[in-house]
C-alpha cells in the first residue's frame, strides 16, 4: 500500500486518509489503486458500519486528479471515475471531512461520500472548462443527482468559485464547523450512525440512492423492507425502547 493513503479502524468506524500534504491530496495512479484496494477491504469487513474520509494537512482535503499524470497520458479519467463510484456505491455510510480547500476531482470525490463536513474559510472549485477539460458523464451525472441542475451548472460550466458559506448554502456541505472542531465532529457523527441498525441503514442508503439515480427496483425495495421487519436488530430496537437503554445492534 502507498503512505499517501492511510486507513485504520476503531470499533465500527473505518477511516480513510489521503496523506500527501505537500502535494495538496492530489490524487494520481498510485493513490486512487490504493484509494480503490482499501475500499475492497472495507466492502469485506463486516465489522464496519461507517467510513470517514479525510485529508492530512491545514489547506487543501484534495486538489483532484494529478494534472501532471494526466497531461502525460498516464491516467485517464476511467481510473479517477472506477475510484469515485466505488466509493458511492460503498453499502455504508460515508462521511467526508473536508479539512481545508477542496478543487477539481476532488469535489467529486467528495460528492461520492454520502455527509459531508467543511471547515469555515475553506474554498471549492473545478477549474476544469478554465483548463479546458471536459468532465465525463458519470462524473457529470453525480453532481446533477446531487446538486440539481443549476448548481451543477454553475460549477461546472462557469467554473464559479464558492467559500465555506457558499458550500453550504447549495448544499455541497451538510455541516461547517471552526478547523479545530472537524476531528471531533466528524467522529461525534460517524459515532452516532455506526449506533444505529445496520440493516436498516443499509437498506434505506441503498433505495434514496435508487430513487436519485430514477431507477426503482420494487422488488429488491420490499424484500429490504422485509428483511428489516423481520431482523434480530428491529425487536433489539423496539426492546431498547421500552427498557429505556441503548439498543446493542448486530446487524442481523
Amino acid at each position: 500500500m502507498t503512505a499517501t493513503i492511510k486507513y485504520s479502524r476503531e470499533g465500527h468506524v473505518g477511516r480513510l486518509v489521503l496523506n500527501n500534504p505537500e502535494r495538496h491530496n492530489s490524487l494520481g495512479r498510485e493513490q486512487l489503486e490504493g484509494i480503490q484496494r482499501y475500499l475492497d477491504e472495507i466492502a469485506a469487513d463486516n465489522q464496519v458500519r461507517v467510513l470517514v474520509l479525510t485529508g492530512t494537512g491545514e489547506k487543501t482535503f484534495c486538489a483532484g486528479a494529478s494534472l501532471q499524470e494526466l497531461g502525460a497520458g498516464e491516467m485517464g479519467d476511467d481510473l479517477f471515475q472506477t475510484t469515485a463510484a466505488s466509493l458511492a456505491t460503498l453499502e455504508i455510510p460515508t462521511v467526508c471531512a473536508l479539512n481545508g480547500n477542496v478543487f477539481g476531482g476532488g469535489v467529486e470525490l467528495a460528492l461520492s461520500c454520502d455527509f459531508r463536513i467543511g471547515v469555515e474559510g475553506s474554498r471549492m472549485r473545478v477549474p476544469a472548462a478554465a483548463i479546458g477539460l471536459c468532465y465525463p458523464p458519470e462524473g457529470i451525472s453525480r453532481y446533477v443527482e446531487h446538486l440539481g441542475l443549476n448548481t451543477a451548472m454553475r460549477i461546472l460550466v462557469a467554473s464559479e468559485q464558492f467559500d465555506a458559506q457558499g458550500m453550504l448554502k447549495i448544499g455541497f456541505l451538510d455541516q461547517l464547523v471552526l478547523p479545530g472542531q472537524l476531528a471531533g465532529a466528524a467522529s461525534d457523527y460517524a459515532r452516532h450512525i455506526a449506533g444505529l441498525a445496520p440493516l436498516a441503514v443499509k437498506s434505506m442508503k441503498r433505495i434514496v440512492n435508487q430513487v436519485a439515480a430514477g431507477k426503482i427496483d420494487y422488488q429488491t425495495v420490499r424484500a429490504l423492507a422485509d428483511q428489516c421487519l423481520q431482523s434480530a436488530d428491529l425487536q433489539e430496537g423496539l426492546s431498547a425502547q421500552r427498557e429505556k437503554r441503548e439498543p446493542r445492534f448486530t446487524g442481523k
